[in-house]
């Protein structure tokens, strides 16, 4: 199976960059900028993983993968965007090199490119790549107007499963569904996605926080820094602990985005050693253990095995 799924990664990267390409030397090298950087090829493993349960040398199973993977790299064009983000898997972001206006368009352009793709593949698969987009702009824009009056833990969880998890589910989804896998099969393939997305999104949130390099991809305590609440900082504002590093914990971070280094530091600290940490990495690990909890359906093999491996390496990543 190892060499079925690395061979499949291999040629979701080779036709990535046919896809990426235009008539258009700007929109061609804009395009093909973020595929190039790299990534970890998170949904496409999926896509492979899932191919596993059925024929995984259907002709289809590398087109769905990239239809999964250049809907991904669109969004990365409209969120650095969104975030004024100047750097991109270690590269200067393509808002920053081109422009807003550039980043936005040729994302739209990847977004043209996916739906196109999809269309070879057949009416289901349009119809679930538009409803995973509708999906992952509704998180979006939960994720910019704030809970509004909701709890904003749960508000939280809602935007990551919109904003991340859906995409993935739909790319455990697609491996089964284009290798002809059984129905329930496939109902339990996007069942894990979902679920190992939202752990995904938690444990690289809490990496941001735990790691001491730049294992995470970015610089330690990045979202302090910027003032983005993740589930440890939101469990954190949550408490009503009266132990003083708790106490200072809340009032660093209910001040919004830390730019001063020592305040920085402190916080960063202070996170690191506080329940709110712990609590954050057990959810983590909950996740996990739903995740793992719905590849019940899946025959025992070695693609069920790499999946449940995946349940410990989220569980574990952060310590």
């Amino acid at each position: 199976m190892d060499t079925s799924v690395s061979a499949m990664l291999a040629a979701v990267d080779e036709a990535l960059r046919g896809h990426v390409a235009s008539a258009d030397p700007l929109v061609a090298e804009a395009a093909r900028h973020l595929a190039d950087a790299g990534g970890k090829r998170f949904r496409p493993l999926l896509v492979a993983l899932g191919a596993q349960f059925g024929d995984p040398s259907s002709p289809q199973i590398v087109d769905a993968a990239n239809v999964v993977e250049l809907t991904h790299l669109a969004t990365l064009y409209h969120d650095d965007v969104m975030d004024e983000a100047a750097v991109r898997r270690g590269a200067p972001s393509a808002n920053a090199r081109w422009g807003n206006s550039v980043a936005i368009l040729v994302g739209d352009y990847l977004f043209a490119q996916a739906a196109d793709l999809a269309a070879t593949l057949g009416t289901e698969a349009v119809h679930l790549q538009a409803e995973t987009f509708a999906r992952l702009v509704h998180g979006q824009i939960a994720e910019t107007v704030g809970p509004r009056g909701s709890d904003p833990i749960e508000h939280y969880l809602h935007v990551i499963t919109e904003k991340s998890a859906s995409l993935i589910a739909t790319a455990a989804r697609f491996g089964g569904l284009f290798s002809g896998a059984r129905p329930e099969f496939v109902e339990a393939l996007a069942g894990y996605g979902e679920t190992i997305g939202i752990a995904f999104q938690l444990s690289d949130d809490l990496l941001d926080i735990a790691s001491e390099s730049v294992q995470s991809g970015k610089t330690p305590g990045t979202d302090l820094r910027e003032g983005v609440p993740t589930l440890p900082v939101l469990y954190a504002l949550a408490d009503d602990d009266s132990d003083p590093a708790a106490v200072r914990l809340r009032e660093l971070l209910s001040a919004g985005p830390i730019t001063d280094d020592a305040l920085h530091a402190e916080a960063l600290t202070l996170l690191r050693e506080s329940a709110a940490m712990k609590r954050a990495r057990e959810t983590v690990r909950t996740y996990a253990e739903e995740a793992r909890a719905r590849l019940a359906p899946l025959p025992a093999g070695e693609a069920r095995r790499a999946m449940e491996a995946l349940c410990d390496f989220m569980a574990d990543r952060t310590g």
